[in-house]
């Protein structure tokens, strides 16, 4: 088992920059596949990054490409998401989700999950 606690979300204006950051503890994440997602009011949970578990191969939604960053410190037990440029539309609720199985898009590949944390951008 692996609990994940994310943190380091707020309040921010557009154009402005935040790091998620997510604490996995109960085992080492170095060989799981790590990602971030998030859910908008009103809408389904999306993809938003992931990261390979030791070659550090990345994948983002078109979304956020150019302006996110996912990275992992594996000593720290730790995943990051690095967020740059931030727009209106990227207020949602981020979470952490670990996995097993691959560089995963779709939520239903990734077993273990976060609380969220709460990023709201404002125009």
């Amino acid at each position: 088992q692996v609990q994940l606690v994310e943190s380091g979300g707020g309040l921010v204006q557009a154009g402005d920059s935040l790091r998620l950051s997510c604490a996995a503890s109960g085992r080492t994440i170095k060989n799981l596949f790590m990602g971030w997602f998030r859910q908008a009011p009103g809408k389904e949970r999306e993809f938003v990054a992931s990261i390979s578990s030791l070659v550090g191969r990345s994948a983002y939604a078109d979304s956020v490409k150019g302006r996110f960053t996912i990275f992992r410190d594996n000593t720290r037990n730790t995943l990051y998401l690095q967020m740059n440029n931030l727009k209106p539309e990227d207020t949602a609720v981020y979470y952490c989700a670990a996995s097993s199985l691959g560089l995963g898009v779709v939520s239903s590949e990734y077993g273990y999950w976060g609380q969220g944390t709460k990023v709201t951008v404002s125009s």
